[in-house]
């Protein structure tokens, strides 16, 4: 294509040659221009007319502005109701939640008046108007309170509760010898090797040498020696003045310093030391002073039994 420019007197031409290519650039720049020309013409005389409040133009303004403001409305509204029903939620589990925490605070020995505890609230739920957001906003502060207040008391049920299980686990209530017939109790007794009258220390379970021996209790071993009278002997710390002490084993297995565990295999039976057969001699000292083990054993047996009962009721409520 060929384009001839000439000037009004026609003195001086000018011709443009275009291929196919220059001149499908050519139209596609200028329709690029005459869409920009437009678009800046018609938002020029689109705000003027916004402004200036041209009839026609200020109505249409206005509808498009108030159907903005309805839709933002309709939406805002809509999540605000979608919060108050989570936020209903949250709060009937945080009352479940105090309610547990009472309980539980109740197991523990904690007094719940003694913990900062918000007042209980509930009642029937009566409809009324939808919250704002500034009322939405308060509720939600005052849910994050009380979460913070319930993690506070559990925090300080989780230490009481830990803090008794530990007391539990130092205390010797576990049999050292699983499945053995008590032989000589704890008191006065005719001694087996001189005939007379001696004072008993501790009790007696007779088993078949290398029956497994095992901590009454958690502790620390702190005596792990040969004793002419006790034979192989251990003697575990339990804390607070206690100390359980293990005889005439035929072998040691945990070795002092030893830290161990309630159940924990800890020796074995044998007949070393001052003995008449192969048994294990065990005795619990509190001060230094022997005490009768066998309150402490009954004392674990009657703490097990109920936890075995409520074992029992909870599978058959299943």
């Amino acid at each position: 294509m060929q384009v001839i420019i000439t000037d009004a007197w026609m003195a001086r031409t000018r011709a443009f040659h275009l291929s196919g290519i220059k001149l499908v650039l050519s139209l596609l720049i200028l329709s690029i221009l005459l869409m920009l020309v437009s678009a800046g013409l018609y938002h020029w005389v689109f705000m003027k007319g916004a402004r200036e409040g041209w009839p026609i133009i200020g109505s249409l303004v206005r509808l498009v502005v108030k159907d903005e403001f309805a839709q933002r409305d309709r939406y805002v509204k809509e999540n605000i109701e979608v919060l108050a029903r989570r936020l209903g939620e949250m709060q009937a589990k945080m009352l479940q939640l105090e309610s547990l925490g009472e309980r539980v605070s109740g197991l523990a020995g904690i007094n719940p008046a003694d913990i900062a505890m918000k007042p209980g609230q509930g009642g029937a739920l009566v409809s009324g108007r939808d919250l704002t957001m500034e009322e939405l906003d308060a509720t939600l502060s005052a849910l994050d309170l009380m979460a913070n207040q319930r993690t506070d008391v559990m925090t300080v049920i989780e230490s009481r509760l830990f803090e008794q299980k530990i007391k539990k686990m130092m205390v010797p209530t576990q049999t050292p010898v699983l499945d053995a017939n008590l032989g000589s109790t704890f008191g006065w007794r005719i001694d087996p090797i001189t005939g007379r009258s001696a004072l008993h220390t501790g009790l007696d379970f007779p088993a078949t040498p290398g029956t497994p021996i095992y901590a009454a209790a958690g502790g620390m071993v702190v005596t792990q020696e040969f004793h002419s009278q006790y034979g192989n002997m251990l003697e575990v710390d339990h804390g607070n003045n206690l100390i359980t002490r293990y005889a005439h084993a035929s072998r040691l297995l945990a070795k002092k310093g030893d830290l161990i565990k309630r159940g924990q295999k800890i020796a074995e039976v044998g007949n070393t030391g001052r003995s008449t057969g192969p048994h294990l001699h065990f005795e619990v000292l509190v001060q230094g002073v022997p005490q009768d083990p066998q309150k402490f054993l009954n004392a674990g047996k009657s703490i097990a039994a109920p936890q075995v009962a409520g074992s029992k009721a909870a599978t058959t409520q299943r």
